[in-house]
């Protein structure tokens, strides 16, 4: 995982700043397509055609959000540090705040799937359209702040895909059939709350004051980017091995070596723990899939400034590692809805049953994830050894 296309000569600071620039510039472009779309077909949530212009403009914004904030962290000694320090976690909360009811229908499409899967060819009743009466994320006409569209796009079913650790069925498998329908009205109605909840948020956001500074300050890094006077002779990368030295050591304290085994017994019997918080296995992996990013981040600014460019078979093998965590992610988030969902009091033995299994199911998915994660990281090291 060396610089890209091993390049040795300087990146100049100016590589930074030209980055930045055209990360703003996106962030921009996001806000004003939003603009032109006016929102009007974000009103539906089935992901139709009227909503791909708005979702797309979400998502684009979300995207400049993140790269922005990831790498105002990574380059920051280049950077003022008081307009640094107090940008980066603004980006932050605006890309997490917009995302949020896209995860929750996702979260929601995925356990549907999984329980689908699970309990054979019977068919789940039909979800109900509650979603669709979710107003489209639009400001007010007198907010001079264009709005973002989260009404959730058309979600492809990637989940499912047969589980590589199938949990298998009961003897009765009509139990499984009645309590499958069940658990997923019961989780249909849990994460469409959440999920409007989380509409809510992102509306009152987008026409908060806290948002109008951030579209101003990005407005302004268009234009200027607020670089130190010591970072005209910087080179930028140091500070980008630095980001990969801190992945490196936190992929080293991942146990790798169980991750090896398709099968990890143990992860499964700490995921059946009937304690509530998170899965103590989980947060190292969430890290370094936050540190992945940041080494991404780090790598498309040194290849804007390296000649040879970045290294393909280098950037697939990483784009793949940070998939396999995307999926250890939603994974571990689904089987703690499951998880919640079943804590619900006084529901029927099938459901509570249907939602153990949908756990289980899914804390497989999280160690399959892992053992993905692990061949494709350890690929990448025989490729680029340090």
């Amino acid at each position: 995982m060396n610089a890209p296309g091993g390049h040795s000569t300087p990146i100049p600071a100016e590589t930074l700043a030209s980055y930045l620039r055209a990360q703003a510039t996106e962030f921009l472009r996001a806000l004003r397509l939003h603009r032109e779309s006016g929102g009007a077909g974000a009103g539906g949530a089935n992901g139709t055609d009227g909503d791909a212009g708005p979702v797309d403009a979400a998502r684009a914004l979300r995207r400049a959000a993140r790269r922005l904030s990831g790498t105002l962290h990574t380059y920051q000694p280049l950077l003022d540090a008081d307009w640094a320090e107090s940008m980066r976690p603004e980006l932050a909360w605006l890309s997490g705040t917009l995302a949020m009811e896209h995860a929750y229908a996702a979260r929601l499409e995925r356990l549907l799937q999984a329980l689908h899967r699970l309990s054979g060819p019977a068919p789940l009743p039909p979800r109900r359209q509650a979603a669709a009466a979710v107003a489209p994320l639009s400001l007010p006409a007198s907010s001079q702040a264009p709005s973002t569209a989260s009404a959730p796009p058309t979600l492809s079913p990637r989940s499912a895909r047969p589980s590589s650790s199938p949990v298998p069925a009961p003897p009765d498998g009509g139990n499984l059939t009645v309590g499958a329908a069940k658990a997923g009205a019961l989780l249909d109605r849990q994460l469409t709350l959440a999920r409007t909840r989380a509409h809510s948020t992102a509306l009152q956001a987008l026409g908060s004051s806290r948002f109008h500074a951030v579209a101003d300050k990005v407005a302004l890094l268009a234009s200027d980017v607020p670089l130190r006077p010591t970072a005209a002779d910087a080179d930028l990368r140091p500070l980008a091995a630095a980001a990969e030295e801190r992945l490196a050591d936190a992929v080293a304290a991942l146990p790798l070596v169980t991750a090896g085994h398709p099968y990890n017994a143990e992860a499964l019997v700490h995921g059946l723990s009937p304690d509530t918080a998170p899965h103590p296995q989980d947060a190292p992996w969430h890290q370094v899939r936050l540190l992945l990013r940041l080494h991404r981040y780090a790598r498309e600014v040194i290849a804007e400034g390296a000649a040879a460019g970045p290294v393909p078979a280098a950037e697939a093998r990483l784009r793949a590692a940070g998939q396999a965590l995307d999926r250890h992610r939603d994974a571990s988030e689904a089987a703690a809805a499951a998880a919640q969902a079943a804590r619900t009091p006084r529901i029927a033995p099938a459901t509570a049953y249907a939602l153990g299994v949908l756990h289980a199911d899914q804390r497989h998915e999280v160690e399959a994830a892992r053992y993905a994660f692990r061949h494709n990281w350890q690929k990448e090291a025989v490729a680029a050894p340090r």
